[in-house]
């Protein structure tokens, strides 16, 4: 759709880096934005979309098919994010809405989140931590607070994609883990990159010392981590997750590492979101749970601020946008 962007009303509905907002004002779009630190409520979503043809908009809105029954005049929604489990992405094809995202520039950010919860629960770096602010750091103690070493132990990873295999790139090369993994289907660039064996699910869980889950939420994916699974892995092993919570079962989780079916546990996603701050999660000696920062960088923000930008720009200017969900809408036009 080639349009003046001087005609284009558009919405962005959380607080976002200024360089994707002021490469949109710099186009002459006509932006209008949320600007409390909270989520949108969904009817103001609702009342603000009703006055554009543009949306961008973050995970915690919820474009689901109640948005779109009131929404669907909507010419184009941009995720600021890869994953866009938020938006009902059938009915936004069905009503010809385009919906772009912002993948690849999150990849290190993610990787490196993931790559420290392994290293914290396997130290008990976060409950070692509170010991200190509780004044129980009182004398050297030979035979306590002993971690478990990570040097040439298996990785398996569950979602071997760009976030999988770097932090997999890491693993091996810190580590000189061995790699394994399960895939919709298999990649086959990055058993050549890392040597890397494609497994079933059974025999994922069954030899990974460091299960790190990498895959995206949906139906097939959604608590696919449950007592069954953990039930599966080793006593010795460590759970990590940076994708999307609902992907584990976290009463399964808690079950599982109290009765030390696992070692214990990374997240930097919970089920649900937020965690509550009395959960039994946050006091266990081999977790380490942080509020969903995979992404959380300088460098890392700006670039989806961008991308989320340019995905509207690029739409309105030359009809094509460069990061699309859902490609059937464009190829309809």
């Amino acid at each position: 759709m080639k349009r003046d962007p001087a005609d284009v009303k558009l919405f962005v509905s959380s607080v976002l880096p200024d360089i994707g907002i002021d490469m949109l004002r710099r186009e002459s779009f006509n932006v209008m934005t949320w600007d409390e630190d909270a989520p949108i409520p969904p009817d103001e979503l609702v009342k603000n979309a009703k006055q554009v043809e543009a949306l961008l908009c973050t995970l915690t809105a919820k474009i689901d098919a109640g948005f779109l029954s009131e929404c669907g005049h909507l010419q184009i929604i941009s995720q600021f994010g890869v994953g866009y489990d938020n938006i009902d992405i059938g009915e936004a094809t069905r009503l010809g809405i385009p919906v772009g995202n912002t993948p690849g520039v999150l990849t290190d950010a993610t990787a490196d989140i993931a790559f420290g919860l392994m290293i914290a629960a396997s130290r008990k770096m976060f409950f070692m931590h509170k010991k200190i602010e509780k004044g129980k750091w009182k004398h050297f103690t030979p035979k306590s607070n002993l971690g478990i070493e990570l040097k040439g132990k298996t990785l398996g990873v569950f979602g071997l994609g760009r976030i999988g295999t770097e932090m997999a790139k890491r693993c091996k090369g810190a580590y000189n883990m061995d790699v394994l993994y399960h895939n919709r289907k298999p990649n086959k660039e990055a058993e050549e990159l890392l040597n890397a064996r494609y497994v079933s699910f059974d025999e994922l869980l069954a030899q990974s010392d460091v299960l790190s889950v990498h895959s995206v939420s949906s139906e097939e994916t959604k608590g696919i981590f449950n007592r069954t699974a953990f039930e599966k892995m080793k006593p010795t092993s460590i759970f990590i997750n940076t994708s999307r919570g609902a992907v584990h079962n976290e009463q399964d989780l808690v079950r599982a590492l109290n009765e030390r079916r696992i070692w214990g546990a990374g997240l930097d996603v919970t089920n649900p979101e937020p965690m509550d701050k009395n959960n039994a999660l946050l006091n266990m000696e081999t977790v380490a749970v942080l509020p969903h920062i995979g992404s959380a960088t300088v460098e890392a923000r700006n670039a989806m601020s961008k991308l989320a930008a340019e995905n509207i720009i690029e739409f309105y200017r030359h009809g094509q946008i460069p990061h699309l969900v859902n490609p059937e809408v464009l190829q309809k036009t």
